[in-house]
């Protein structure tokens, strides 16, 4: 008796032992399967949208491209639409002039169609995409036809960047980079017989204003009269002797061309480009208020818009002696900016201190639905008092050294061009430059690769470009 009740006790505890471990077993398994579908969920909630546009999605792509979206410029011009095949704007020059944009369906990718591929399929999570055959999403950019194609004719085919924005705004009136094609016609080849690239095609594909990094020359000038503004309270009365060169660390810096400037004040060192008196006034700041006003300026940020993402600047300063702090505070040896980065401090320096970061999607509408909508957004860089002081170095810097008739379209504007010597041989022109009028809050960068001198050749391009983007904003 005592036995069999010994044998039914052991078999309820293996049985109830069968039954916990059981239960466990299914707890555990219930938890998998609710943590897994907790990652599709929170998987589709953050991503989904990217699954749309994905280049592979056989439901709303055609050969690698969205199957049915138009885009259109601020004044309504079509500039591409999808809707049977490729179509691009009717003027040649237009369609050469937003390659880097738009792309050409091959070589050069539209940055801005695939960054908004959910909102041009109509995408929305819970309703996914909704016929797709028959609904067209419609993209309108930023960009004046007007000036776009102004700047692309005023480049004569040379190398380079412009660039203009809205700085309270954030929107961009022109995104240029050369060289370019015309991508409903686009080149055979871009190379030579022996493999090398055609020179007149030499980073083609390459979106310069985006992507690339450029010595600033003696723009960055403006990087160092604001630490100059903020740190050295006599900077104002200061003068300088130039003789045309100065030896600092013991190695000479010469002015361009060896240009004596004799008693300078800091005012006209800035308008005139004296490498002499910026050498001093980098000296004395020293490396580490050089290197905090380069941090404040953002020009090794990476700015991210629109699908667009630009290569940071930036500027060497470990192990730079004095001479070496002194070539960087004049914008030579390794200072390094990027043509929208720069632009867009050059905005803030108009704007007392803060600036838009720059767009050049402003809406998308799908089947009547507005599936996205431009919103400004603001970055700090310099405090209020350091920016309007620079500002006024730059617009005294206009109407002592750059002003010319008509040169700025009668806009109050301010500005600072750049020499900036690459390879040894190689000088780069760049003109950075704002215009403070309320009606034109425009900030702009023009870089022309080779171009020899800055206001001399970037000058008669900011002419035209400035007279187009008045037209434009009038209109």
């Amino acid at each position: 008796m005592l036995l069999w009740r010994s044998r039914r006790s052991r078999c309820r505890r293996w049985s109830m032992n069968k039954l916990a471990k059981r239960a466990w077993f299914s707890l555990v398994l219930a938890g998998v399967l609710l943590f897994g579908l907790g990652v599709i969920i929170f998987r589709y909630g953050t991503d989904a949208a990217m699954w749309v546009g994905f280049r592979s999605n056989p439901s709303v792509q055609m050969g690698g491209a969205l199957n049915s979206y138009s885009v259109c410029l601020r004044d309504g011009t079509t500039v591409l639409d999808t809707a049977d095949s490729i179509h691009y704007a009717d003027d040649a020059a237009l369609r050469a002039s937003m390659l880097h944009l738009l792309g050409d369906g091959g070589n050069v990718s539209s940055y801005v169609t695939d960054a908004y591929g959910d909102e041009l399929a109509g995408f929305d999570h819970f309703g996914g995409v909704y016929s797709s055959e028959e609904e067209q999403g419609k993209m309108t950019l930023t960009i004046s036809p007007m000036v776009q194609k102004t700047a692309y004719h005023a480049m004569q085919g040379r190398k380079g960047v412009v660039g203009v924005y809205n700085y309270q705004t954030g929107e961009v009136l022109c995104l240029l980079s050369t060289p370019t094609y015309d991508p409903a016609n686009p080149p055979q080849t871009i190379y030579a017989s022996d493999g090398s690239v055609l020179p007149e095609y030499d980073g083609v594909y390459f979106n310069r204003f985006i992507r690339s990094t450029y010595i600033p020359g003696s723009t960055f000038k403006l990087v160092t009269a604001a630490a100059a503004i903020e740190r050295m309270d006599d900077i104002e009365t200061r003068t300088f002797e130039c003789n045309g060169s100065i030896y600092i660390g013991g190695r000479q810096i010469e002015c361009a061309g060896g240009k004596a400037h004799g008693t300078i004040g800091f005012r006209d060192a800035l308008a005139k480009s004296c490498n002499v008196a910026f050498a001093q006034i980098s000296d004395e700041l020293g490396k580490e208020i050089l290197a905090e006003f380069a941090e404040k300026s953002r020009i090794g940020e990476r700015l991210e818009f629109d699908g667009l993402k630009t290569t940071p600047g930036g500027v060497r300063w470990d192990g730079a002696d004095s001479h070496a702090v002194a070539w960087a505070g004049i914008g030579q040896g390794s200072d390094l900016i990027n043509p929208c980065q720069f632009m867009t401090f050059v905005g803030a320096i108009a704007n007392g201190g803060r600036a838009a970061v720059p767009y050049v999607v402003e809406r998308i509408i799908y089947g009547g639905d507005e599936k996205y909508k431009a919103e400004t957004q603001m970055r700090s860089f310099l405090n209020k008092q350091t920016a309007d002081r620079t500002a006024d170095l730059m617009c005294y810097a206009v109407d002592t050294n750059y002003s010319w008739s008509g040169v700025f379209a009668g806009l109050r504007s301010g500005g600072k061009s750049g020499t900036a010597e690459r390879d040894g041989s190689t000088h780069d022109a760049l003109y950075v430059g704002f215009s403070r009028d309320p009606d034109y809050p425009l900030a702009y960068i023009v870089v022309v690769e080779g171009g020899g001198s800055g206001s001399a050749t970037c000058l008669p391009i900011v002419q035209q470009v400035l007279n187009a983007c008045v037209a434009a904003m009038d209109e």
